[in-house]
């Protein structure tokens, strides 16, 4: 099992449309990706550690496909489209990691 990970930094002057993001571009998201897509979890900073700390990301968002190339095959089709819907809730740029899932307890 593969994860893609994409973090939106919390940078000054940083702009993220919660709202835009959850119902409009990760249903977006879930749709043209479908049944390759295992799992998609979203995560709002809250800190850094110390509790009055700056969170590092505004959002992380987590997806799980079986494999990477599963992924590949779910996304690339969509790319553009999914890609230059991020301008509509955000003005900074992701930073993608993908992952092979070691460990999964639920």
């Amino acid at each position: 099992m593969v994860k893609v990970s994409v973090f939106y930094p919390n940078k000054e002057g940083g702009r993220f449309d919660l709202d835009y993001y959850l119902n409009t571009h990760v249903p977006l998201s879930k749709k043209r990706h479908g049944p390759a897509l295992k799992e998609f979890v979203v995560e709002r900073g809250i800190n850094g550690g110390p509790p009055d700390s700056k969170a590092p990301y505004i959002v992380i968002a987590h997806l799980l496909f079986d494999s990477a190339e599963a992924f590949y095959e779910a996304f690339m089709p969509h790319a553009e489209e999914l890609q230059g819907d991020i301008i509509n809730y955000t003005n900074v740029e992701p930073v993608i990691q993908i992952s092979e899932v070691l460990t999964l307890a639920k």
